[in-house]
């Protein structure tokens, strides 16, 4: 059984997209249509734009959204037998697996950014990445502080954890001292996949109640609930939950190999996702449609 994923923030990189645009007329339709609905040249930042233009936050997502859906959408046998995607790449995922159009996927998308981008201007928060610790271990210390929380189970010795800039600089002393071989902040404008993207979710949840949800062509693996859905009120449900609880890949991908997948193809920028898949089951086929 074939898994396809798709990567979310952070996998982005200058010219990411050209090939397709060049090469296949359906994608290149899809890329203009992206730039009227978001209503600026998303295709000349991603062609043209250095990588600090990539890293807008009214950039980043939308052109990791694109540069997946159109990969997936043209490409000439995807017949995936289940999806999942990590974080933003659960928009994509679903989208791809016809669960929305491309138009509402983009949209909900780029309210998505820009909802996270305004709670990230509200409270100063940030991220840290800690390796070579059991996920046990990460928890207890994120519980023992009032405001940093597990946000990112990425693979097993890979969690991201998300708070309070203070917390944040505390807890990562507290998780060297445990034997961490790396606790390193992250580049990024506030904590994901935490409570403090409560008003982000807020705008979310509004935005989905008024997008046109269809079931999905095959079950998609959601962060929140790591099992496979068709139902659209529960798809619904975990994407806005999703933007304050934590990203649970690691099970994710425990649980479609046990569904049955024998093979995980990653359809997007980047390899991420394929060594995050090896850590898991080394023995896994992997392959990657960038």
């Amino acid at each position: 059984m074939k898994a396809y994923v798709f990567p979310g923030q952070g996998a982005q990189f200058p010219g990411m997209g050209k090939e397709i645009y060049d090469s296949k007329p359906e994608a290149r339709a899809l890329f203009e249509k992206a730039n009227e609905v978001l209503g600026f040249d998303i295709t000349d930042i991603m062609f043209n734009g250095s990588e600090d233009d990539l890293r807008q936050t009214k950039v980043t997502q939308p052109a990791v959204f694109l540069h997946s859906v159109a990969l997936a959408l043209t490409m000439d046998d995807f017949n995936p037998d289940m999806v999942a995607g990590h974080s933003l790449g659960e928009f994509s995922a679903l989208t791809a697996a016809g669960g929305l159009s491309f138009e509402d996927g983009l949209k909900l998308v780029s309210l998505r950014a820009n909802a996270m981008q305004k709670a990230c201007e509200e409270t100063p928060s940030t991220m840290a990445a800690i390796i070579g610790l059991d996920d046990d271990v990460v928890v207890e210390v994120c519980d023992s502080f009032d405001d940093v929380h597990a946000a990112n189970f990425n693979c097993p010795g890979q969690i991201v954890i998300s708070g309070g800039v203070e917390g944040i600089d505390k807890a990562c002393e507290v998780l060297t001292e445990k034997g961490a071989k790396r606790a390193l902040k992250l580049p990024v404008g506030g904590a994901f996949h935490s409570p403090y993207m409560a008003s982000a979710k807020e705008a979310l949840d509004k935005a989905i109640a008024e997008a046109q949800f269809s079931a999905p062509r095959c079950p998609i693996y959601q962060n929140v609930s790591t099992v496979g859905e068709t139902d659209v009120n529960v798809i619904e449900a975990n994407l806005s939950a999703q933007l304050v609880s934590p990203v649970q890949w690691t099970k994710t991908m425990m649980n479609m190999i046990t569904a049955g997948a024998t093979e995980f193809i990653e359809v997007g920028p980047g390899r991420a996702l394929q060594g995050m898949v090896k850590k898991v089951d080394r023995a896994m086929p992997v392959s990657g449609v960038s």
